[in-house]
């Protein structure tokens, strides 16, 4: 930093073709400016300035140092007000990084209100079940839905997200329908890879009591929407988030099971880095999310 204010001092008093007046404009009393430049000439190990009592003029060297310098400087003006810019309202390219089937179903169909709102934000959506490092990867935010571990990220609830038990009326009809979560254990259960303890299912019971059941199945995948399409044609029973079935279960394609016990719920965050000043377009798209999924999300 000292190297810089020096060489900011070098170019005003070029500029101002006097130390008097330069170190008006900064300021600074002149033997101070005087101590810059004599500074950043030994650094330099070069002569930059010729003095006389009546003028100043640049030797070759500081000719060739004042134009490298002046551009240099502007170019570091123009990134402060390119930042400042960008601090007053969302704008510039936001990378998001949301769970495939969240990502398809709820996210994707919002988008055009959101760019209609802030028609200077572009968005860049990575679909992806793995957790990504945000920093590393270059993400602006994510989207998770979990009970997330402590971190150096900035968590922001937007919503939360139930499970419900259900399978279709067809393999009802053939198998039955399960009266407690101890029936789970003779059904054909379809998991969810990533999901905690995916092959053991935890309820509360209208007593107030936490049960938890092993279940047994042939199936197992690593999307929701996977999981949703196979329990659609009669594969057998899962649990699964509403937001991937509440539709269906609206329309009857598939049926809620045992919904006097319920299953777990967790939270939907949008985590970001830690910043001190958190950008607009982050803010605007974290915003936009809450109230378009609000505490009683439109899927349930």
């Amino acid at each position: 930093m000292e190297n810089l204010t020096d060489i900011a001092v070098f170019v005003q008093v070029v500029e101002s073709s006097s130390f008097t007046a330069a170190a008006e404009r900064l300021g600074l009393s002149r033997s101070v400016v005087s101590k810059y430049i004599s500074r950043l000439e030994d650094r330099l190990g070069a002569r930059l300035l010729n003095r006389t009592t009546r003028r100043l003029s640049l030797t070759e060297a500081g000719q060739s140092f004042f134009t490298r310098s002046q551009r240099g400087l502007q170019e570091i003006e123009a990134a402060e007000a390119e930042v400042s810019h960008l601090q007053q309202i969302p704008r510039g390219k936001l990378r998001i990084n949301t769970p495939m089937s969240f990502g398809i179903l709820h996210i994707a169909p919002g988008l055009p209100g959101f760019v209609d709102q802030h028609p200077e934000v572009s968005v860049d959506i990575n679909l992806d079940d793995r957790q990504v490092d945000l920093i590393e990867e270059g993400f602006d935010l994510a989207i998770r839905i979990a009970e997330l571990p402590d971190s150096s990220l900035i968590a922001r609830r937007i919503g939360p997200c139930r499970h419900v038990v259900c399978a279709s009326p067809n393999y009802i009809q053939k198998n039955g329908s399960p009266r407690t979560p101890d029936d789970l254990r003779r059904h054909n259960a379809l998991t969810y890879r990533y999901q905690d303890s995916p092959n053991e299912w935890r309820f509360l019971t209208p007593e107030g009591r936490y049960t938890s059941v092993p279940i047994t199945g042939l199936i197992q995948m690593n999307n929701s929407l996977a999981i949703r399409e196979a329990v659609l044609n009669g594969a057998g029973i899962t649990l699964t988030p509403s937001f991937i079935v509440g539709e269906d279960i609206k329309a009857g394609r598939l049926e809620q099971l045992l919904p006097e016990y319920r299953a777990q719920e967790i939270s939907i965050y949008a985590v970001y880095p830690e910043r001190r000043h958190l950008l607009p377009k982050v803010q605007a798209f974290i915003d936009f999310m809450k109230k378009r999924i609000t505490e009683t999300p439109y899927w349930d």
